[in-house]
């Protein structure tokens, strides 16, 4: 249960050590409804006695406006959870935060706007310990508020890639909105989010630099959860910002920036002359290369240092 003050953690000693141990992180912004969703799905997970569970909140708003609906979740339910504050508006201090306050063998991310299938922890575990891998990723899938537009649907412009259970995943495939991962990858003196990706990529910047070091995380496709869609996102301005967005994070890799400049300087030109003809295929199709142009034109600016959106709450 929580403690009376803002701030509270999980004492490593207190979980069990006859079973693993299992932190739930979860990394939240001014979005109380849906992080007492998740709060509650959470408590009812299954386990089949492999593994014990704890949660770990950490709120990124300085006003710990989450603080409140961690109260009342504590107050009904006998699940243990640490509720902590990063002032500083930044997803990867938030991310460390959180492992700051976690105790257990394994770290599990889950995002504030996904819920998960009863069996999601079990399944995450259970495809650890049948490949020996480091770390377990899984599907997430859209719940949409309300119905998209069929060229949306259509475009698939809200589903991820998803691989069959047991594939070894490249850095590139990886995130942290469904996933479960060893403590001991972990590194003592190393925070293990960069805070200069303050906005996005701080999860592919993290696991580059784990498999770098020979890390292996799989993937397991039973292991789902759901990530709501409002229909404010149901848009073309969405996504086109989203790109625009993407783009600009782009020159804050360490690696791969010369060839993805090269890549982007002959994706542009292509693109754009293919734009019209493409419309004649379809709504979806036209749109789908849409976003690349400006994926790919956004990421140009930003080399030249003209960064267009470095900040999520400017797309949604």
């Amino acid at each position: 249960m929580i403690s009376g003050t803002v701030e509270a953690s999980i004492d490593r000693q207190q979980v069990s050590e006859t079973i693993p141990h299992i932190c739930v992180c979860i990394c939240t912004f001014k979005r109380g409804d849906l992080l007492l969703r998740l709060l509650r799905a959470l408590q009812t997970q299954r386990t089949n006695g492999q593994f014990s569970y704890s949660i770990v909140v950490a709120d990124n708003d300085a006003l710990s406006s989450a603080a409140p609906v961690v109260a009342e979740f504590a107050a009904q339910s006998e699940m243990p959870v640490a509720y902590c504050v990063e002032a500083r508006q930044n997803i990867a201090l938030a991310r460390n935060k959180a492992l700051e306050n976690a105790g257990g063998d394994f770290i599990a991310f889950i995002d504030d706007d996904e819920t998960p299938a009863a069996d999601w922890l079990l399944r995450l575990f259970e495809t650890h310990r049948t490949y020996g891998a480091d770390g377990v990723l899984g599907p997430v899938k859209p719940s949409y508020e309300c119905t998209p537009p069929d060229w949306m649907i259509k475009g698939g412009f809200f589903e991820r890639p998803s691989y069959t259970t047991g594939t070894k995943l490249h850095w590139s495939e990886t995130r942290t909105g469904n996933v479960l991962f060893k403590r001991s990858i972990l590194r003592s003196g190393e925070p293990p989010f960069r805070a200069e990706f303050n906005v996005s990529h701080e999860d592919l910047d993290f696991f580059r630099r784990r498999t770098s070091e020979g890390c292996i995380f799989v993937w397991c496709d039973e292991a789902e959860v759901f990530e709501v869609v409002p229909s404010s996102r149901c848009n073309r301005t969405y996504l086109l910002k989203r790109a625009l967005l993407r783009g600009s994070n782009f020159p804050k890799h360490p690696t791969g920036r010369l060839s993805g400049a090269i890549k982007s300087l002959i994706a542009v030109p292509c693109y754009l002359v293919a734009l019209p003809f493409l419309a004649l295929f379809g709504q979806h199709l036209f749109f789908n290369y849409a976003i690349k142009i400006c994926d790919h034109g956004s990421r140009l600016l930003a080399l030249a240092g003209w960064p267009l959106i470095t900040n999520r709450r400017g797309i949604a």
